[in-house]
């Protein structure tokens, strides 16, 4: 018996007591791949304030891009936005064919992606697909005659699929790509191979797409095969790829470009030629700039940025490389719109940031348009037909929602009451709602008070938005949290946060709100590590047990970071231990946990967070019964840059139906780190 089946073994058994949670189940529950949250961010379409996707008009001079939710045209010398589409659900990922007749795009609607196209002379829509599935990245083929498209038909993953397009009707729809098991050691990816990103060749004679067959990390390289059922495919360029790609030809098919982290934190525009090749970047920041479209006249690339922290249009010239955003000053509706003021008061009458959900009566969510909408990444199916989004206020917000019914819902993290409102919003007319937020009546201890915090978030990991300690200091205020420990860490080669860490406070904390910068350590074989107030470095590398990398050791093991953490004077934990309640008896178990607290060499674990809490906390009440006083913690493990912005379980259920207040006083204790400090 190995050491760490002894250990395990010699821990008593004690269950714990847990909240009955909703039924909650994924957003698009029918995708079959590891780690949704990952892909449902950073590859699935989401729903921003800002542009997301966008196509040029044959003649170069027009760009239809999908923005909250709806497909928009503007020329590009104009800075009105005129609306194509206003639901119902949320449009995206549009192209235009190339006789100018169509615009094809993909609808998310009652659980599924459908693709739905649009007659752009009479403005009407219709679906192309109902079979309920997930249907992303539609393509025309130069001649129009045919589509390329990804889709979850084959087994629930996400293959090439190309079928005829006549008179707006699909025929002969037929699977591009085979399906092959690798036997590579993946954990973030499946162990199935998947293609995406699908783009025609200039003379529709080729498909070039992303895939990772043969490549244990990201989503692979660049493949290029016939436009025909089960051609042979070829790579043609390789480098880590994290779902983002999404490369195209150049209008004379002599080059490509796509969106590349190579050597760097940050996606920026690179191009290569069409055969493969040496890349070589067009665009530089320390922010993304994603999604390029070639202009068909070959002068233009347009790209998604968030150089301002939330998603925009820009157009990028190819010769000189001037850049320029495409700004909407005008939106020109299908249907009058009506305004909504928003005010939110503490208990004191002053203006407080707060989390603030919109609904309209048609069922969708609605906010400022400098707002970052936040998402869940799942809910109750039989509660709503859409999971909730939200917005962050500083305390007064103005947005445009359609006439009727409109209900929103304030919560300001979980010391305060929930409030909500449902009010009649007339066309042309603002209507005006002011709340005022009423605190919890929470036992009162005159030695000490309630401090709530969060001891794992991400500020920037691969998600939509470029987030900043400013903001991240503004999201916490939001969601009243006096404390937050930013966890710098890799995603993928990156380390997006890098240049943020330090040893002291970050100079954006405020009075009420304190920023500080850690580490997570990133080891899926002896379980990630949490390490917080290092005084001196950021420890390198930031992982260990990688296959087929330098950092393929299994050393440093987690007892030798720990040390170094120590040695800094910093503290030690695991962060969201465990998924399931570990068996040594069913299974081979490598965590280190039990070990390294035998050896003093734990100061905390995460009992709530993203992982199970019984599981969790079945596992520290054994440690307790074999005399291990280990402390609790707290963190949502919440990736702040996220649009679909993964929440802590009280905030899930809350944010499913925030007209629950009797689950708020139960969650206060039970969704934060909670500290007596002394006055």
């Amino acid at each position: 018996m190995s050491t760490r089946s002894a250990v395990w073994d010699g821990i008593f058994l004690l269950c714990v007591a847990g909240l009955a949670w909703a039924q909650r189940e994924p957003v698009l529950k029918q995708i079959d791949e590891p780690h949704a949250y990952y892909f449902r961010e950073m590859y699935l379409p989401q729903l921003t304030t800002g542009a997301s996707s966008a196509a040029w008009s044959p003649d170069s001079k027009s760009l239809a891009f999908s923005m909250a939710g709806s497909l928009w045209l503007q020329n590009i010398d104009s800075n009105e936005a005129q609306q194509l589409t206003a639901g119902p659900g949320y449009d995206y990922q549009p192209d235009w064919s190339r006789d100018g007749k169509w615009i094809i795009y993909a609808k998310y609607d009652k659980s599924a992606v459908e693709l739905w196209v649009l007659d752009v002379e009479s403005r009407q829509a219709h679906a192309l697909t109902t079979d309920g599935l997930v249907n992303l990245e539609p393509r025309f083929s130069p001649d129009g005659k045919r589509i390329a498209f990804v889709s979850t038909a084959f087994h629930g993953r996400f293959h090439i699929f190309a079928a005829r397009f006549k008179d707006g009707s699909l025929a002969d729809v037929q699977r591009m790509t085979g399906e092959t098991r690798s036997t590579l050691p993946r954990y973030y990816y499946s162990a199935f191979d998947h293609e995406i990103s699908p783009a025609w060749s200039p003379d529709g004679a080729d498909l070039l797409f992303v895939s990772n067959r043969g490549h244990v990390y990201g989503t692979g390289g660049f493949w290029r095969m016939k436009s025909e059922p089960g051609a042979e495919p070829r790579e043609i360029h390789y480098e880590e790829t994290a779902w983002k790609a999404r490369p195209t030809f150049s209008p004379d098919g002599k080059r490509i470009v796509y969106a590349s982290y190579l050597g760097q934190a940050w996606h920026q525009l690179w191009v290569m030629p069409a055969q493969g090749g040496d890349a070589f970047p067009l665009s530089y920041g320390e922010f993304d700039n994603i999604n390029p479209r070639w202009s068909p006249n070959g002068e233009r690339i347009a790209y998604i940025s968030n150089r301002g922290g939330n998603t925009s249009l820009w157009l990028q010239q190819v010769s000189g490389g001037w850049q320029q955003p495409l700004i909407v000053k005008t939106k020109k509706y299908l249907a009058p719109m009506g305004s909504l003021a928003l005010s939110v008061l503490d208990e004191h009458g002053r203006e407080t940031p707060a989390r603030v959900f919109v609904k309209g009566e048609d069922g969708r969510a609605y906010a400022p348009a400098d707002a970052w909408m936040h998402a869940d990444d799942s809910f109750d199916h039989s509660l709503s037909a859409f999971e909730a989004h939200y917005f962050h206020t500083a305390g007064a917000s103005t947005l445009e929602v359609p006439p009727g019914r409109v209900t929103v819902d304030f919560m300001k993290g979980f010391e305060y009451l929930l409030a909500s409102q449902t009010i009649e919003v007339k066309a042309g007319a603002t209507t005006s709602i002011k709340v005022q937020l009423q605190p919890l009546s929470l036992p009162e201890n005159k030695r000490s008070h309630l401090v709530s915090g969060d001891v794992h978030v991400h500020m920037n990991y691969g998600g939509a938005y470029r987030n900043t300690p400013v903001h991240l200091v503004f999201q916490a205020a939001a969601e009243n949290l006096p404390i937050v420990q930013d966890l710098v860490v890799n995603k993928e080669q990156r380390i997006p946060d890098m240049a943020y860490f330090k040893t002291t406070p970050d100079a954006a904390s405020t009075a009420a709100n304190l920023l500080v910068h850690g580490q997570e350590f990133h080891t899926s074989y002896w379980g990630h590590l949490g390490l917080l107030h290092l005084t001196r470095n950021f420890l390198i590398p930031d992982y260990a047990g990688y296959p087929n990398t330098a950092a393929a050791s299994l050393y440093p093991t987690n007892a030798s970071i720990a040390d170094l953490a120590h040695a800094q004077q910093g503290l030690v934990g695991y962060v969201h231990p465990f998924d399931t309640y570990p068996d040594p008896a069913k299974e081979s178990l490598t965590d280190e946990l039990p070990v390294d607290v035998a050896l003093g060499k734990v100061d905390y674990i995460e009992v709530l967070g993203f992982s199970d809490h019984k599981s969790t906390a079945r596992v520290w009440y054994r440690l307790l019964n074999c005399g291990f006083h280990l402390p609790t913690a707290a963190g949502t493990d919440a990736m702040a840059n996220f649009a679909s912005l993964r929440l802590n379980r009280g905030s899930r259920i809350l944010g499913a139906d925030t007209r629950s207040p009797p689950m708020a006083p139960c969650l206060v204790f039970s969704s934060r780190i909670n500290r007596q400090v002394e006055p």
